[in-house]
């Protein structure tokens, strides 16, 4: 508990902020227009996708198996998160008065954690699908890769849920952050707070670390493959380089957005002296900071859609009349084929 004089939950560090100050920080038209962009542009990446997967081949359905549940994480995150801010800037309602016992902080804390870790980790996955896929092409049976990719999606979602329930089990805290209008993970100098701040963030940077690691080997391989001495007549297939495409993509936008944050919530529970004060004060530089970081994190969940959108080879071509009139490739399973050594 903080320190703070009341019977209130333990959600709750001393703030110096105003009702002045909240309105001219929290807008309810940009949390709202941020919000409703971001769910149109997830329900047109999952239109877009539905099509698509009727017509994907055996090795691209398990592609679009992660994206389709990217593409649904992220905009579940903006639904169930947005709505709690949308709604705490329209009516600037106390957080004190409106949750005492730290019920809601507690459930955003871990929808926070959650939907922030879930594309990390999903493009990890992807990221090794894809590996997989392009270096080990015979090493997994064809028949079984949608439902295994299912099962993966579902791993993912459990294990980022396992990490956002840590602190209603003791391992770390969840309070209030500034300007009031949403809960995360404390930065402070205690125990728990170092070891779950330190968990996140380590469990992001190697997400983001795995995939460019597993990316570039892909891609290094596509391009040994299109360069090759059977270039002439076995290429990667188009949709091979589109998939990869659209994953590099994805990482260079997962690590624009979440590496300023996970390297600031580091150095945060990491400094010495501690930024955060024992009656839980932290300086008004730092808090903003963390707000500034958090913003640019969620834009994330805006631009994995269109990602996929946009790299699309309906998109490129239309940009590139070009790559239509390209010759159709043929697949790069074959030429890995005539590679195997025979026993």
């Amino acid at each position: 508990m903080w320190p703070n004089g009341t019977s209130l939950g333990p959600c709750f560090r001393p703030t110096n902020i105003t009702l002045e100050e909240r309105r001219l920080i929290a807008s309810p038209w940009f949390s709202a227009s941020f919000c409703v962009v971001g769910l149109a542009s997830n329900l047109l990446a999952l239109s877009v996708l539905a099509g698509a997967r009727q017509a994907s081949s055996q090795a691209r359905s398990s592609f679009l198996t992660f994206l389709c549940g990217l593409v649904l994480t992220d905009f579940m995150g903006l639904l169930v998160t947005g709505a709690i801010v949308v709604s705490q800037h329209a009516i600037l309602f106390d957080w004190r008065a409106a949750d005492p016992g730290c019920r809601l902080c507690q459930f955003m804390g871990v929808i926070m954690v959650f939907f922030g870790l879930c594309p990390l980790l999903l493009g990890a996955a992807m990221a090794s699908e894809r590996y997989l896929g392009i270096t080990r092409p015979f090493s997994r049976p064809a028949g079984a890769s949608q439902r295994r990719a299912w099962a993966t999606v579902g791993l993912v979602w459990a294990s980022a849920l396992a990490l956002g329930l840590l602190p209603l089990l003791g391992v770390g805290r969840y309070t209030v952050q500034y300007p009031g209008s949403w809960c995360f993970l404390t930065l402070g100098a205690q125990p728990g707070d170092v070891a779950f701040g330190l968990l996140f963030t380590l469990l992001g940077s190697f997400s983001v670390g795995l995939s460019f690691l597993l990316n570039t080997i892909s891609v290094a391989t596509l391009c040994h493959v299109y360069h090759g001495r059977e270039a002439a007549q076995q290429r990667p297939r188009d949709c091979e380089v589109e998939m990869m495409a659209q994953l590099t993509g994805i990482m260079v936008v997962a690590s624009i957005c979440w590496m300023p944050l996970l390297v600031f919530i580091a150095q945060t529970v990491l400094r010495s002296p501690p930024a955060m004060s024992p009656s839980g004060q932290l300086s008004r530089a730092t808090e903003q900071q963390l707000l500034i970081y958090l913003r640019v994190a969620t834009w994330n969940q805006i631009l994995d859609p269109w990602v996929y959108i946009l790299f699309r080879r309906a998109v490129i071509r239309r940009l590139h009349p070009r790559l239509s009139a390209r010759p159709r490739s043929l697949s790069l399973q074959p030429q890995l084929t005539q590679r195997r050594p025979v026993p």
